[in-house]
């Protein structure tokens, strides 16, 4: 599942998302909970590993309360890279995070605030809330979502009920225990 991409590769798929994330998107991305500019800092933590994501955050058109079609957040699909390029951990609805090593965890949203870089997702900070196998991540009890680019519902409005869309996204993640 997981497979070593040498250097230049991780750099050209980053790079290939960054430049689709040149359109400006929508607007912001809807979440269920956590306060806006919260503090996004895992209370007393220590930190494991910090590994760079690639990915999309796909969208599913649904009608609103007024009936109306709209771009609703339905999951993240993301690669997470450590500082050699090597995919280490897959990012994906629940959220959850799986290693190589086949540890994995559920989060659930603690806070949020915005991006420092504008037209991009929020930065977030999420606790664990179930883990799973023994490996790397069985002692994550924070993950932190920062430096995010891009990833914000399409720019393109969407005209057929569950139709899909998708938005490339680059972030850190930062793992906490």
């Amino acid at each position: 599942m997981f497979r070593r991409f040498p250097s230049s590769a991780c750099a050209a798929v980053m790079l290939g998302a960054l430049v689709a994330c040149a359109t400006p998107p929508g607007g912001p991305a809807a979440t269920s909970s956590g306060s806006a500019n919260a503090s996004i800092d895992p209370p007393q933590a220590v930190q494991v590993m910090k590994l760079a994501a690639s990915g999309v955050q796909t969208y599913s058109c649904e009608f609103d309360s007024q009936h109306h079609l709209t771009w609703a957040f339905k999951n993240p699909q993301a690669i997470l890279f450590d500082t050699s390029g090597h995919a280490a951990v897959r990012h994906g609805a629940g959220p959850f995070w799986e290693a190589e090593d086949g540890s994995r965890i559920v989060g659930h949203l603690l806070a949020q605030r915005p991006s420092d870089t504008p037209s991009s997702i929020p930065q977030l900070l999420l606790e664990t809330h179930s883990t799973a196998g023994s490996g790397v991540l069985s002692t994550v009890r924070y993950v932190q979502r920062v430096h995010t680019v891009g990833g914000l519902m399409p720019a393109a409005p969407c005209t057929t009920e569950h139709q899909s869309g998708s938005t490339p996204y680059l972030a850190d993640y930062v793992f906490y225990r």
